[in-house]
């Protein structure tokens, strides 16, 4: 019988270890350019504010971040890529509300786990939804619109994305709390959505802040609301929604993740990167034209994302089902 010596085993072992990848640590990271996956067309907002924190990253941890964008079928192509991607970390994905806590409750058989695939980074913008109506309709406020449509129902159109995007998703919770039956208008394209409501064809409708700031200067279109449950910087007199509708906090966000198993070590210095990045003042002055603000504080660091990650799963998931959506 062939007998391996110590001494074969020792050089046999010893040459193993050099053949053998090496993971990189947080001290030697990152040794290469790093790849951020997109799950939406390039020159969108989102891709837009992901290059000014991916340069940002460039510059501060001294490897080109690279931007790659892979859109399709609601943000699944994006994500799957990024879900299969070795998690050695020099792959993360920039990944938007609606891919971590929509897509999970909308999508029958998603080819991907958003709590189980991946880890977070930091949370890096919320994106501001506004609610806007024509200046023609008699309604300065939520509250008056509700009461307009209650006065004869069925009477006021609201134009949105489409019944499962954030919009639309707004739109049938104020139908539902507010016990209104404004009818929801889905639009392919959101510049014939605008118009629609700036003409009056449909003359409520709920879009991006960065799509419709010149309109409100403008007069075109009156604010009424804001998504979430704060007023917005640029809007400051215009109430939250949350303000005439509790338990309203839906609303667009963009969590940077990485692979599950990336080296938590590199995840840390990742996400201290990213939370430097984006107090820069050059960003805080950028997001809001974007329609963005940039988050601070504890959901930055990887726990407090995960944290919030999981608390808006849940959230999304108790107000999809109290408006009867199931997956298809």
């Amino acid at each position: 019988m062939f007998k391996i010596s110590r001494r074969m085993f020792i050089a046999g072992a010893a040459g193993a270890a050099l053949a053998a990848p090496t993971l990189a640590t947080a001290a030697d990271w990152p040794q290469r350019p790093v790849t951020v996956i997109v799950p939406q067309a390039a020159g969108n907002s989102p891709d837009v504010l992901c290059r000014i924190i991916t340069d940002k990253l460039s510059r501060a941890l001294g490897q080109q971040f690279i931007v790659e964008n892979r859109p399709g079928a609601a943000n699944v192509v994006g994500m799957q890529a990024a879900a299969r991607a070795t998690n050695d970390g020099y792959t993360f994905v920039f990944a938007t509300s609606a891919a971590l806590v929509t897509n999970p409750y909308t999508i029958k058989n998603l080819s991907y786990d958003p709590l189980k695939d991946f880890v977070p980074v930091a949370m890096v913008a919320r994106s501001h939804h506004i609610l806007l109506v024509n200046p023609d309709v008699k309604a300065n406020s939520l509250a008056e619109l509700i009461a307009l449509e209650k006065a004869d129902p069925g009477s006021l159109s609201i134009a949105v994305d489409g019944p499962r995007n954030i919009s639309g998703l707004i739109a049938q919770a104020i139908n539902k709390q507010a016990g209104t039956k404004m009818a929801l208008v889905p639009y392919n394209t959101i510049s014939n959505a605008v118009q629609d409501s700036i003409s009056g064809r449909t003359p409520v409708t709920i879009q991006s802040a960065s799509v419709v700031e010149a309109f409100i200067k403008d007069g075109s279109l009156r604010p009424i609301a804001v998504a979430g449950k704060e007023r917005i910087a640029t809007l400051p007199n215009v109430p939250a929604i949350a303000e005439t509708l509790k338990n309203m906090e839906l609303q667009g966000w963009f969590m940077i993740m990485a692979p599950a198993g990336t080296p938590d070590a590199i995840v840390e210095t990742m996400s201290k990167a990213v939370a430097k990045a984006i107090a820069e003042p050059d960003v805080l002055e950028r997001a809001p034209t974007l329609g963005f603000e940039m988050e601070k504080g504890e959901n930055v660091a990887p726990a407090g994302a995960k944290k919030f990650l999981a608390a808006q799963h849940a959230y999304t998931g108790q107000v999809l089902k109290d408006l009867g959506i199931e997956p298809n």
